[in-house]
C-alpha cells in the first residue's frame, strides 16, 4: 500500500470512530454558527455539507442505502425546516430542535451498540 493509501485508510478510521450524532449536531450547530458568526451563509452551508458528507460515509458502512436515505432526508429536512421553525420559537431554539431529532435518530440508527 502507498503512503497516501495509508493516511486515507487511517483518515477514514478515524472519520468512523466518530459518532454520527456527533457529525450531525456538528454540521448543524456549527453551519448555523458559522453562517450567523461571519455573515456568510455559503461558508455556513459548506460546515453543514461537509459534517453531512462525512456522517453519509458511516451511515453507509453500518447502515446501508436505506438507512443512509432516511438519514439524509432527515438532515435536508432539519435544515430546511428550521427556518420557518425559527420564526415561532427563534433562530437558537429552532437550530437546536432538529439537532436534537436528528442526533436522536443517528444514536438509534447507527450509533447505538447492539443495535
Amino acid at each position: 500500500m502507498s503512503a497516501a493509501a495509508d493516511v486515507l485508510d487511517t483518515a477514514v478510521r478515524a472519520a468512523e470512530a466518530v459518532p454520527t450524532a456527533v457529525l450531525v449536531s456538528g454540521g448543524l450547530i456549527g453551519g448555523y454558527a458559522t453562517a450567523r458568526a461571519t455573515g456568510n451563509r455559503p461558508l455556513g452551508g459548506a460546515v453543514l455539507a461537509a459534517a453531512g458528507a462525512a456522517a453519509a460515509h458511516t451511515w453507509w458502512r453500518r447502515g446501508g442505502p436505506a438507512t443512509t436515505a432516511g438519514l439524509t432526508a432527515l438532515y435536508v429536512l432539519g435544515f430546511g425546516l428550521s427556518h420557518p421553525l425559527a420564526r415561532r420559537i427563534g433562530a437558537w431554539p429552532s437550530v437546536l430542535a432538529v439537532t436534537a431529532a436528528n442526533a436522536t435518530a443517528n444514536w438509534v440508527l447507527v450509533d447505538r451498540a447492539g443495535r
